[in-house]
């Protein structure tokens, strides 16, 4: 027996040496591997700092290691190399090479040629309207600017040169004829491309709200009256510090009601209390209330009586209220006169007369104001008299003044 056990141990002893050999040798599979491992790691270099960093590996071009970065590559940093690497270029005359993070990159830079250039102002284009249909455009480096701000020809303006050259009417005024617009080019309000058509339209639409002479067919009003009820208007407009348009306005609304209705004596007063009422909430942004009128007419009208002839001259008039007065003339002619403020104050004091006396409603309105200027140059003793400036603003001579 003990035979038999001896020889199947040496049978297995046989067999499991031929296995070891059939898988390779002696050594099992898993400690090869950890073996190789850790041969690996010794041939393996040490990981450095895990950032944004350049590699550690030099960049070799061209025989010659590059120039070792250690700092973070931002966008920044990046076209910051890639700018000197330009520079180094042009200066060379040779292609760049540029490594971060072990990536060589190429930038190949074109010649410059090293040329000062002078910087000059483009010149302005200013376009010009001549007689003909066509629009000459021409280059004027000295054109003038007021508050940086280009002459700018607009639609209306171009088709109403366009409109003047096909009528034969030259639109260049004479050169001893100012432009009184000049200094507000730049100001929007000025609508200085609009002003003259604005003042022609006044022009034409001042016949058509004119009143009539009236006083004849008043039985119990009279000039005398009128120009008391003027007289106390002007000082009910200045103790509530109102604006002039107000004041115009006013005697426009009474005049033209009392053209169309028959007022009695003791409403000759409500009706001018209305009326200022009425010119207040077309001009003023704040305007005076019904209880200020009441008191300032020590209490001779209640709040019903001034609504309901507010109501009654709103509807006689049907609510037309935008009328050129004198005051929007004045303010014209009195810009053309190039005046101080002397003179300025003194044309607005004839105007204001002009108010009271009832012999003016049969001028219009432009007459009036064109002839307050007048009249106070000749006060000022101001020579000329009349200067062709005003002459042209205003379209009358001083024989028509006169």
């Amino acid at each position: 027996m003990k035979d038999g056990l001896s020889k199947k141990n040496k049978a297995k002893s046989s067999l499991s040496i031929t296995v070891r050999e059939r898988s390779g040798g002696g050594i099992p599979k898993a400690k090869a591997k950890n073996a190789a491992a850790a041969q690996d790691d010794k041939n393996r270099r040490p990981l450095g700092d895990i950032g944004n960093v350049v590699g550690a590996r030099p960049a070799i071009v061209e025989g010659k290691p590059l120039h070792q970065i250690s700092r973070p590559i931002t966008r920044s940093f990046r076209a910051q190399l890639l700018a000197n690497a330009q520079a180094d270029a042009v200066q060379n005359k040779k292609p760049v090479v540029l490594a971060v993070d072990g990536d060589i990159r190429k930038a190949h830079i074109k010649e410059v040629k090293q040329k000062a250039v002078a910087i000059k102002p483009k010149p302005e284009i200013v376009i010009e309207i001549s007689p003909d249909t066509h629009e000459n455009l021409k280059e004027r480096p000295d054109a003038s600017r007021k508050n940086g701000r280009k002459k700018i020809n607009t639609m209306s303006s171009v088709l109403s040169a366009r409109s003047k050259a096909a009528c034969g009417v030259s639109e260049k005024l004479k050169d001893s004829i100012p432009d009184i617009d000049a200094s507000d080019i730049g100001d929007q309000l000025a609508v200085v491309d609009y002003v003259e058509d604005l003042y022609k339209f006044y022009k034409l639409s001042e016949q058509s709200s004119r009143p009539h002479d009236y006083i004849d067919s008043q039985t119990e009003i009279n000039e005398k009256m009128r120009a008391i009820l003027g007289d106390w208007l002007i000082e009910v407009h200045h103790k509530f510090e109102l604006m002039p348009e107000t004041l115009y306005l006013t005697f426009y609304i009474i005049d033209r009601y009392l053209s169309m209705e028959k007022v009695l004596r003791r409403e000759l007063q409500l009706v001018g209390v209305s009326s200022m009422l009425i010119a207040s909430k077309y001009e003023e942004i704040w305007a005076p209330q019904v209880e200020d009128f009441i008191c300032i007419s020590d209490r001779a009208y209640s709040q019903e009586q001034i609504l309901a002839m507010e109501k009654s001259i709103l509807n006689r008039l049907e609510w037309s209220l935008t009328v050129p007065t004198p005051y929007v003339f004045l303010v014209r002619f009195i810009k053309a006169a190039m005046c101080d403020k002397e003179m300025e104050h003194m044309v607005y004091f004839f105007a204001e007369l002009g108010l009271i006396q009832y012999s003016m409603i049969m001028y219009s309105p432009s007459t009036v104001a064109a002839s307050a200027v007048y009249a106070a140059r000749c006060t000022l003793k101001k020579s000329p008299l009349w200067t062709e400036s005003l002459k042209h603003y205003t379209g009358f001579s001083e024989p028509q003044l006169l």
